[in-house]
């Protein structure tokens, strides 16, 4: 399955502005009035990766299967959402099993575009999703809380996981995200068993206007040091510029982004501090029928990795025959590389780098 990453906001932020250009389309109304998204809008995108296309050339690969990420982009936030106000928060049930959440905070200021608090402020923004999303989370461990006790009389060594629901109560009434528990601890695992929206990995997109691409002006700073300090990550993107970026073709884009002084798109950057934000990575496969990136968790050994192919792979796993990337460019050949003894043969215990390119031997 792919990397899943639900888009949240204030109204008018340019949520759906930014996930038509991740979709190349115009599925997301995005208009000046709040609201404007009522149903949640869903797109697959290709995660960009300029190697498949080398590595198609090398081994005259008919397709090329790239990795992909999943947008969920949903109506937006506005103060008050838990009691009712604007829309309510009952949308926020589309993201609650994304793998992470892109935050869309608007860093520009623009008269003609309506702000449902009169005026951009990235703390007062960050502030008023965060407290939303909390407020939501809080409901559901409150449901949840009283189906634990009733699982513990029955089973009293469940206690511990009680006691770890009642801690993220606790810390969700302070208004303290449930990220905030270490991974793997009680809280972080119950967190995870309630899809927990505060538990999830969180990036924050600062929406700028053109001029600030370059040279970030003080809305956009004032969300970095936000993402600072919360040790988070930041990507800074342009909205109208990536929807531009959209409707051209490559030759015409890459154009555009050398006249903007950009060496790749906003979007790529987002993609990529999606996977990095999750601890993914990327091995690759290629061959005559497909050349194609799959996703894994850093960390991942070989049979596992396998096992993303197919299970049979992995259950059959003898070793896995790997070529670095450089070393397939430089030699552009697989007789070449085992000329020159960079086909390397690993075993089980073998953990997989960023850009291996791997071919897996196993029975079948």
């Amino acid at each position: 399955m792919a990397l899943s990453c639900g888009i949240v906001g204030l109204p008018n932020v340019g949520k759906s502005t930014i996930f038509n250009a991740l979709t190349r389309s115009a599925q997301a109304l995005a208009a000046n009035y709040p609201f404007a998204t009522i149903e949640p809008n869903v797109g697959e995108v290709a995660v960009p990766d300029a190697r498949l296309r080398v590595l198609q050339q090398l081994v005259n690969g008919q397709r090329i299967v790239p990795a992909s990420v999943r947008f969920v982009d949903i109506a937006g936030l506005v103060r008050g959402a838990s009691a009712g106000q604007g829309l309510g928060n009952a949308f926020l049930s589309h993201i609650r099993e994304t793998d992470a959440i892109a935050m869309v905070v608007r860093c520009f200021q623009d008269e003609n575009v309506t702000h449902v608090e009169e005026r951009p402020d990235p703390k007062r923004d960050v502030e008023i999703v965060a407290i939303e999303l909390a407020l939501a989370d809080l409901a559901t461990m409150q449901r949840r809380v009283p189906k634990i006790e009733r699982e513990v009389r029955a089973q009293p060594k469940l206690r511990p996981s009680l006691e770890a629901a009642e801690r993220l109560v606790a810390a969700l009434e302070a208004g303290t995200p449930a990220r905030t528990f270490p991974a793997g601890s009680p809280e972080a695992q119950v967190a995870a068993e309630s899809f927990l929206l505060t538990a999830k990995p969180l990036l924050y997109v600062a929406n700028v206007d053109e001029d600030q691409i370059g040279n970030l002006g003080p809305l956009a700073r004032s969300l970095g040091e936000i993402a600072a300090g919360e040790k988070s990550r930041m990507v800074v993107l342009s909205g109208k510029v990536e929807s531009e970026l959209a409707g051209l073709s490559e030759e015409e884009a890459v154009e555009y982004r050398a006249e903007l002084g950009l060496e790749r798109s906003g979007l790529d950057d987002l993609a990529g501090a999606a996977y990095e934000l999750l601890g993914l990575m990327t091995f690759l496969t290629a061959g005559e029928k497909e050349v194609r990136a799959w996703t894994i968790a850093r960390g991942t050994k070989a049979p596992e990795a396998a096992g993303k192919i197919h299970g049979d792979i992995e259950r059959g796993f003898i070793r896995a025959e790997i070529v670095s990337y450089d070393d397939y460019v430089a030699y552009k050949t697989m007789d070449a590389l085992r000329a020159a003894g960079l086909v390397r043969s690993e075993g089980r215990d073998y953990t997989m780098q960023e850009g291996d390119v791997v071919n897996f031997r196993f029975n079948v």
